[in-house]
């Protein structure tokens, strides 16, 4: 019998119950019964090579949209770089800060710290998908990055543009709530993105990647001497170039 679903994100749903168990299976399920296998195991290892090849291209601060449970986060860290992971499932922000990183629960369309300031911005992991509105995703990423900010998109294998409303599940008997998402290949990207300028784009181990890059200067930045620091569970003192600004 099939349990009835569970709010996503909250720490009981089958996302939360993958990280805690480091593996899947787990999948977005479209309505039409469709399934999409997402890579838990990979997300939760440390970073692999085609990982670190793109943090290579980060500049500056670095701010990670949908961290999930940090492995990027880490890795910039550990390189000594300014970064932040956000992620609206606690168990993932739990996991990320667990292993050394900063990381808040919030959505990306949530007030963030260092708003107008960020370096980088990463949408890694099909986290193009946010909130199935490719468009209002790369409006808001354009407000967080400074004037001439990167940002660094995965993008599906082949050639989709496609908005649906998923849900989690494991197959078993865990379900999610359902949520909007959309699937992009980098035409699709390419499209939504006006107002940007293409850095690059490649492809590494089987998965694709695009760097845009920002033109204008974000209407919300915040004043270069905003005072208060990013926090999580523990404070940092923050460096020159890493955004601050209040929780």
């Amino acid at each position: 019998m099939t349990a009835p679903p569970t709010a996503p994100w909250t720490g009981t749903d089958p996302y939360a119950a993958a990280l805690r168990a480091g593996h899947g299976p787990l999948f977005l399920r479209r309505a039409d019964g469709w399934l999409l296998p997402l890579d838990v195991e990979r997300w939760c290892a440390r970073a692999d090579a085609v990982d670190r090849a793109v943090l290579d291209r980060c500049e500056g601060a670095v701010l990670d949209v949908g961290c999930g449970p940090g492995r990027l986060v880490v890795e910039l860290a550990g390189r000594g770089r300014a970064v932040l992971g956000i992620d609206v499932s606690a168990a993932a922000v739990d996991h990320t800060v667990r292993l050394g990183g900063q990381a808040l629960c919030r959505s990306v369309f949530d007030p963030l710290p260092g708003e107008g300031r960020w370096g980088t911005v990463l949408l890694m992991d099909g986290n193009v998908g946010i909130g199935g509105d490719p468009r209002a995703l790369l409006d808001r990423v354009a407000r967080l990055l400074a004037p001439g900010g990167l940002l660094i998109a995965e993008t599906t294998e082949v050639d989709v543009d496609e908005r649906a409303r998923v849900h989690l599940t494991d197959t078993r008997e865990a379900v999610g709530a359902p949520f909007l998402w959309a699937r992009l290949g980098t035409p699709a990207l390419l499209r939504y993105a006006r107002g940007w300028a293409q850095a690059a784009q490649w492809a590494a181990g089987g998965r694709r990647f695009v760097a845009l890059r920002s033109r204008s200067a974000s209407s919300r930045a915040e004043p270069p001497k905003s005072a208060a620091v990013i926090s999580s569970q523990r404070s940092r003192k923050p460096s020159v170039d890493w955004p601050v600004a209040d929780r």
